[in-house]
Order: C-alpha cells, then structure tokens, then sequence
C-alpha cells in the first residue's frame, strides 16, 4: 500500500521528499509532506528517512 504521512507528526523537514525516487512526495500549502499515491511505488524508503516516524505505509 502506498505512503501515509501523520500530518500531526511532520515537521517539514523534507527528508522524505529528497529522498523519495519517485517523486511521490511533495509539501503541501502548511508545509507539510503529502504523497501521490498515483505515483508512489511502495518502495518504503520515506517511512525509513522520516527522523520522526511520521510516514507509515498503509495497511
């Protein structure tokens, strides 16, 4: 399933959008991450680049 970010738990600090390869992830208008879940390939490397374990892939 693809990427969930806790918009609760970001921070902004994009470590997620840099480091996705498929850039699924983009900040939205309050600075926080969102995830295209039309692009994104499940890879889970964002959920392991989050410092703050704010990404989960969805069930």
């Amino acid at each position: 399933m693809p990427a969930c970010v806790d918009k609760e738990k970001c921070t902004g600090c994009e470590s997620c959008v840099e480091a996705c390869p498929a850039q699924a992830i983009c900040m939205d208008d309050t600075g926080k991450a969102g995830v295209d879940e039309s692009v994104c390939t499940e890879c889970g490397i964002c959920v392991d680049e989050c410092p703050i374990e704010a990404i989960n892939m969805k069930d």
